[in-house]
């Protein structure tokens, strides 16, 4: 089945230079039926990687631009009255997809953000008195602008905690830039097809539940959320008052499932240490709620995730 990753790759490559790792967090998602946050300033492929993957998988792709005048009816659908038939109807909204692109999600309020809460968590949305069940697949790649720019809100933590994982994406490399600059300048863009059937796809999804993690490792990335709540009993007294929360039980449960996906994209069937390793700061930066001292000094979660990474010990 890794041939299918393969020809899902090769199809996104026509048209994204670089940027694997974002390429490999939205294919972990997918395998297992989370959702992204993918932190970045805005050129870096973010949407032309989410359409490409909906091509190269034959499945709906829709994006909703964000912005502080948007209502949650925008996103979700409304119930629209019908003078002809003295009646309403439901009007569906772009969350009706398989993939959807929530574009600069932090640039609307919180009253926004939280209507996707329902449909990431439950997969189905409320209009009115009625309740819609989504089509599989369904994941969320939201994109958001560093904070430290103008105009945007702050994610709330019940929101963020939905996040199966959140990636800082950076620039793209000069070698890789020259190409992306040769390739748009040129119209050199070939045609992305569909590789993969829906029936492959849960296959896919299949093939990665049964992938096999040793109780040991099992502990140890139990052991790595726990020293997030608890360093001082790892010896972390260093990273101790810079934590207000650690990680949320979503991190455990997440974590279980993205090694997986993690190390079939290896080409591996059995999760080591070092899968575990590459996706955990995915999985628990944006879930670690850091206290006004780490804020003052400048200390990020990054760099707790990291002392925590150093310090447990490795099976």
């Amino acid at each position: 089945m890794i041939s299918k990753i393969e020809l899902i790759r090769k199809e996104v490559s026509k048209v994204v230079v670089g940027q694997e790792k974002m390429i490999d967090s939205l294919l972990i998602a997918l395998l297992c039926e989370g959702h992204i946050l993918i932190e970045g300033v805005p050129g870096l492929a973010k949407t032309t990687t989410v359409n490409a993957l909906s091509k190269s998988l034959g499945v709906n792709f829709k994006r909703a631009q964000f912005t502080p005048d948007l209502l949650p009816s925008d996103i979700l659908g409304a119930e629209i009255y019908d003078p002809k038939s003295n009646s309403f109807k439901i009007k569906k909204g772009p969350i009706f997809t398989n993939l959807l692109l929530a574009d600069e999600i932090n640039r609307s309020p919180a009253k926004v953000q939280s209507a996707l809460l329902e449909v990431m968590q439950e997969r189905q949305v409320t209009i009115g008195d009625t309740t819609f069940k989504l089509d599989s697949p369904f994941f969320v790649m939201a994109t958001q602008n560093p904070l430290e720019q103008e105009g945007v809100y702050q994610l709330p933590e019940a929101q963020l905690d939905r996040f199966m994982l959140k990636l800082v994406v950076s620039y793209n490399t000069k070698e890789e830039e020259l190409e992306i600059a040769r390739r748009v300048s040129s119209g050199n863009f070939e045609e992305i097809k569909s590789v993969v059937t829906h029936e492959d796809l849960e296959a896919l999804k299949a093939v990665v539940k049964n992938i096999h993690i040793d109780a040991e490792v099992e502990e140890y990335m139990i052991e790595l959320v726990n020293a997030t709540r608890n360093p001082k009993e790892y010896g972390l007294d260093e990273i101790a008052s810079y934590i207000q929360f650690g990680a949320s039980p979503r991190v455990s449960i997440d974590m279980f499932k993205a090694v997986k996906a993690m190390a079939f994209l290896r080409g591996k069937d059995f999760v080591t240490p070092v899968d575990v390793a590459y996706i955990a700061k995915e999985l628990m930066r944006h879930r670690i709620v850091l206290s006004y001292e780490a804020e003052a000094e400048g200390i990020t979660t990054d760099e707790i995730i990291q002392k925590v990474l150093e310090t447990v010990t490795i099976p």
